[in-house]
């Protein structure tokens, strides 16, 4: 848990502390003085990691957890972390880079990325490094295309990367004492499963009594 609360704190603290605002700016100039060419891409690579752990599982390349507990976890990290981001929005009121509107911090791109990197990395670790590490570049390219598209500032993709991470470690945590409530409360088959079309977050169910 220490890493999550430190990036979190730190982003927090970039809110209001003038040598992390400057350091925000700075950021900016530094990503437009490379020249880095924007692109949409991050729109897809914040959910690579997640598919990669579905897609490995159907292959049969199992990680520590069976498909049922792992889209469990999907979900409830996915709903913590969009519980988390999206009135924490509305309360900072930040502006973007590029002003298109006051829903800066945090970044809910670069939350989703981690939620899945994080998700890969406790699934395969201790049986896979290199599948353990794996959804970290995509989540980092994501994080740091939010800055390149001018949509972020740096402090928004920290806070955004540790409440990912802080999500999905609950979500785990939470795991058990979820599965004991729908065992008792029901022996239906039940799915959930989060959904992304049109720019739009939600949440889908199946239920077979």
């Amino acid at each position: 848990m220490v890493a999550p609360v430190l990036l979190i704190t730190y982003g927090v603290a970039s809110l209001e502390n003038p040598h992390l605002q400057k350091l925000n700016t700075s950021w900016q100039n530094k990503v437009k003085d490379m020249k880095m060419k924007g692109n949409g891409l991050d729109d897809y690579t914040q959910f690579a990691p997640m598919a990669f752990v579905y897609g490995l599982n159907l292959a049969g390349v199992k990680g520590n957890h069976d498909i049922g507990d792992v889209a469990a976890v999907n979900v409830i990290s996915f709903l913590l972390s969009t519980a988390i981001v999206r009135p924490i929005k509305q309360l900072t009121n930040v502006e973007r880079p590029d002003g298109s509107n006051h829903h800066s911090f945090p970044s809910g791109h670069t939350s989703t990325a981690f939620v899945s990197a994080q998700l890969m990395f406790r699934e395969y670790q201790g049986k896979d490094v290199v599948l353990s590490l794996l959804g970290y570049p995509f989540a980092v390219y994501t994080a740091l295309y939010r800055t390149v598209n001018n949509k972020h500032w740096l402090g928004d993709v920290v806070a955004g990367a540790g409440i990912g991470i802080l999500s999905t470690e609950l979500a785990y945590y939470m795991l058990p004492h979820v599965k004991k409530l729908f065992n008792k409360k029901s022996k239906s088959n039940f799915a959930a499963y989060p959904i992304y079309q049109n720019k739009a977050y939600g949440l889908g169910m199946t239920m077979k009594l």
